[in-house]
């Protein structure tokens, strides 16, 4: 898989993590009251887990694994399938681990800096983030809908559409589950349309989660790469 292919599968599951879950209202009238809502509550969380597929791209195998975020900014997701793979993002460090090249790439992050990107949307500074870089609307209304055509699972869709060329990602679907306020899918396109899923399911919120949850350790005859996204 390419360094391009893991810079999306990174970003985006921050961006799609955020805002996990939301108190039930009754007074919910616009978008933008919705996605405050979101934002409002996730500050509130300390952490969770769940399970997590990944799909970059139009005719790709999804990426399956197990995500874990802890405030502010601790997120690690270790896959099963491929097997061993695994990101770690400790706040200021990104590290991700392929075994198929037997390799460790390191980035260091800023996570202050600026555009709807990176490690700054698993935090509530990457939300206002969002609402300042991406206009937020209803696909159609608040009305549920199928999830895909033939689903049985319905989902209120949000439609966000980038502001700023900056911003890798053309426009995003939240996906939001009606009962329980979770965000189950994210339906993102980059300035090709290309495709990149990211699902949801199994969530556990508020669960304690000892930070050393978030150490990892890497093998010691991988080879390591430093700053590999981007240099100054």
């Amino acid at each position: 898989m390419s360094i391009s292919r893991f810079r999306i599968v990174f970003c985006l599951p921050l961006a799609l993590c955020v805002g996990l879950a939301w108190a039930q209202t009754d007074s919910i009238t616009t978008a933008d009251t919705l996605f405050s809502q979101i934002s409002d509550t996730y500050a509130a969380i300390t952490d969770y887990s769940a399970s997590i597929a990944i799909t970059a791209g139009t005719g790709s195998a999804a990426m399956k694994g197990q995500v874990i975020f802890k405030k502010p900014e601790l997120l690690r997701i270790d896959f099963s399938d491929p097997k061993e793979q695994t990101i770690v993002f400790d706040g200021k460090t990104l590290t991700i681990y392929l075994p198929g090249y037997n390799v460790v790439l390191n980035q260091s992050v800023e996570s202050s800096g600026g555009g709807a990107s990176g490690a700054s949307l698993a935090t509530p500074q990457g939300l206002s983030l969002m609402k300042r870089y991406y206009t937020i609307g209803y696909e159609k209304d608040a009305t549920p809908v199928e999830l895909e055509p033939g689903s049985k699972e319905r989902v209120i869709v949000l439609a966000l559409a980038r502001r700023s060329t900056t911003e890798s990602f053309r426009t995003l679907r939240l996906m939001i589950d009606p009962a329980t306020k979770l965000i189950r899918r994210i339906d993102a396109r980059n300035l090709a349309g290309d495709p990149y899923v990211f699902d949801f399911t199994n969530y556990k919120v508020n669960q304690g989660l000892p930070e050393s949850r978030f150490v990892y350790d890497s093998p010691a005859s991988a080879n390591m790469f430093n700053n590999f996204l981007f240099t100054e």
